[in-house]
């Protein structure tokens, strides 16, 4: 199995939908989508949420966005929808607090919590919530040698390398533009994971690669994007950079290429109204001639084809 893997997120948000119904059709996505739970709105006014789900092959990744509202999940819950899963959240905005047997924990933004998906527990947020879920299967769990036991929460400080990393990598797998979509490397979210509720650091080569995958993909449309300016951009010398990818069999410039083609095919198939220069230039390539060799090269079709056989369709 490869360590990336490329999907497309999926919405669902309350926005829209009759207030007297938006409880109930949020509890039933969750319960679908993500972890079943029971919600209550706070202030007496309606629940506006949203959720970007993206389901990988071990893992589910979720950001979250909501007004004040407490979330619920009792023994009835967990019988009727059982997630045999653990459950991480990375809070990125307002205070949340999480209520379980073990007491309350107060978490406040850049703080990651792990728990047990089918221990019964709270949750709430008066001012709003805004944050990022992984669901991991308990088989994976084991399998990666992550506590077998998570019979308390475990709390990651805001500032750890883990939680920084992790935010950028699962927030940059969920953007919803098509255009942006990205190689979600599974293998790595799942290390930062289980080596946060270990306790123990992460393999710095997981965090560097991660970053620097992570920095390209957001600075595609530079032309001049280079391993020396990647590795100045994320603070690690050039042939630290080259071995970091060396290990995860690959070199900067193929994983560049790569990266700029698999764009530029997203952008082709969806129908761009740009042309096929335009999207050559939007992906880092220096020359529309350049990339349609490459384009040729890799994928065995004409860029110009794809983008017509996209917009015929549309």
């Amino acid at each position: 199995m490869t360590s990336g893997t490329a999907a497309a997120p999926v919405r669902f948000s309350t926005t829209g939908l009759p207030e007297a119904e938006r409880i109930a059709l949020w509890e039933e996505h969750n319960a679908q989508a993500l972890i079943g739970l029971r919600c209550r709105s706070l202030h007496d006014t309606a629940l506006d949420a949203t959720e970007i789900n993206l389901q990988l092959s071990r893992a589910h990744l979720a950001r979250i966005l909501g007004s004040p509202h407490i979330v619920e999940r009792p023994d009835a819950e967990i019988r009727r929808v059982p997630s045999d899963a653990v459950a991480c959240y990375l809070t990125l905005a307002g205070d949340a607090f999480f209520y379980c047997d073990d007491g309350v924990r107060l978490l406040r933004p850049g703080q990651l919590l792990v728990c047990d998906a089918d221990q019964p527990f709270v949750r709430g947020f008066s001012h709003g919530l805004e944050e990022l879920a992984v669901k991991i299967p308990h088989q994976v769990w084991r399998d990666l040698g992550g506590p077998p036991a998570l019979t308390r929460p475990v709390v990651v400080d805001a500032g750890a390398v883990h939680t920084r990393t992790l935010a950028a990598l699962v927030a940059q797998a969920l953007r919803p533009e098509p255009s942006d979509a990205v190689l979600v490397d599974e293998d790595a979210v799942l290390d930062l994971l289980v080596s946060s509720a270990d306790g123990r650091a992460p393999a710095l080569s997981t965090v560097h690669l991660t970053v620097a995958k992570t920095y390209i993909d957001d600075h595609l449309a530079d032309p001049g994007l280079s391993a020396a300016r990647i590795a100045r951009g994320i603070g690690i010398s050039e042939r630290h950079l080259s071995r970091v990818f060396a290990a995860g069999g690959t070199s900067v410039p193929r994983y560049l290429l790569g990266r700029r083609l698999e764009r530029a095919r997203t952008l082709l198939g969806a129908g761009s109204e740009a042309t096929v220069a335009e999207v050559a230039a939007r992906c880092g390539f220096a020359s529309a001639a350049h990339f349609s060799h490459r384009f040729r090269e890799h994928y065995g079709l004409r860029a110009g084809d794809v983008l017509r056989e996209a917009r015929a369709r549309s």
